[in-house]
């Protein structure tokens, strides 16, 4: 992976480059950012700068041996590590985790498809859905281990940390030394989205690298390179995409939430005081798996978050397109600061209690019941 390949993102890339060029590479750095900004790729196309046999001014060469190897991602001197499942509490082994290399072929796959996927994406590559993984003692053993052999082909040795707010305290307590002290030309590149979970041991080792939000032309840009999208097109997507280029790579799928016609049925229904209409809607919603119910909820929740902003004449700020603007539009007289909170509290509570494992018609049925009240059959 080149920095060529990457999003935006050309301050963060030149600071990398310049620190390369003057040998000036610090052996832990902390690549800290939100969702879809790029922090892995960056990462990974670093890498492959820092190991390039043929070095340009702006870039890795992209035809050496060791840029051809990292661009596959079977370089023997890049390694990873990334949460994994833990393993099932009955095992005997002192392992507590699933190897790496059982699922290295998926972290490839998923890298090379698209290096800009999330963690709730990663776990349901892997099978993981509703559970949170774990970088474990094991997987830290393992680091250890590599990182002490010589290096096979390369003067530099690279490990990228994915999440490393998801090591378990024995697993960071057990890295702490190698990330201070690390061999000769070892790098540690870590990738994180919540660095306040990291322990302060390991953080305060760390040169952190801010990956901000990707700008919205740099997006635009992309996306009429890449899928050579309509100019206005493009420039919604990426102001609905706010930053994250994997949110805009979504909705090129669809300019439509599958669950928009789910929250306009809802409000319409309410707006009409239709309590048997209601019911039938509660009946649909029940019948969606429960993470698909979570997922309803949040995106209502953002949805009438956008439509208080119509309200209040922030068109600017406002992040949406097509049918949904069309209805924000024609529904943001009917949210106010009369209702938002209630609105706002009624969501969240049936998210809990979905989460909770709530009977979802019971908890929908109640939540239809107050959401009537609350929604009014003329502007505010």
């Amino acid at each position: 992976m080149q920095f060529k390949d990457i999003v935006g993102q050309e301050k963060v890339k030149q600071r990398l480059i310049q620190a390369t060029k003057e040998s000036r590479i610090p052996h832990a750095q902390l690549f800290v950012g939100s969702s879809g900004t790029g922090k892995l790729a960056l990462a990974i196309a670093y890498a492959q700068y820092i190991m390039c046999e043929n070095k340009g001014d702006n870039d890795s060469c992209g035809v050496c041996p060791s840029c051809k190897k990292i661009s596959k991602l079977i370089h023997p001197d890049l390694h990873f590590v990334y949460p994994a499942k833990a393993k099932a509490e009955s095992s005997s082994s002192d392992d507590d985790s699933d190897k790496a290399e059982d699922t290295l072929a998926s972290w490839r796959e998923a890298i090379l498809s698209n290096p800009y996927f999330g963690e709730n994406d990663w776990y349901a590559m892997i099978g993981m859905e509703n559970k949170q993984g774990i970088i474990s003692t094991a997987a830290a053993s393992d680091v250890i281990r590599k990182l002490n052999l010589k290096s096979f082909e390369n003067d530099y040795k690279v490990m990228i940390i994915w999440l490393p707010e998801r090591m378990n305290n024995q697993a960071s307590n057990k890295l702490l030394k190698m990330i201070e002290e690390p061999p000769a030309k070892t790098v540690f590149l870590m990738v994180s989205e919540n660095p306040n979970l990291i322990i302060k041991t390991i953080l305060s080792r760390t040169q952190q690298i801010m990956v901000p939000p990707i700008a919205r032309e740099s997006i635009a840009t992309a996306l009429l390179e890449k899928f050579n999208l309509d100019p206005a097109k493009a420039q919604d997507i990426s102001r609905i995409a706010n930053g994250n280029y994997y949110t805009a790579l979504q909705l090129l799928d669809s300019n439509e939430n599958e669950y928009f016609d789910l929250y306009r049925r809802l409000m319409r229904l309410c707006y009409a005081k239709d309590v048997i209409g209601l019911l039938d809607w509660v009946d649909d919603v029940a019948r969606l798996g429960r993470e698909n119910q979570k997922e309803f909820l949040n995106y209502s929740l953002g949805l009438t978050r956008e439509s208080l902003m119509l309200n209040a004449g922030l068109d600017d700020i406002s992040y949406l397109m097509g049918e949904e603007a069309d209805f924000g539009q024609k529904f943001s007289p009917f949210i106010g600061v009369e209702n938002i909170f209630g609105i706002t509290n009624e969501f969240t509570q049936a998210y809990e209690c979905i989460m909770q494992n709530g009977n979802p018609a019971i908890v929908f049925t109640h939540f239809a019941m107050r959401m009537i009240k609350l929604v009014p059959n003329k502007p505010l």
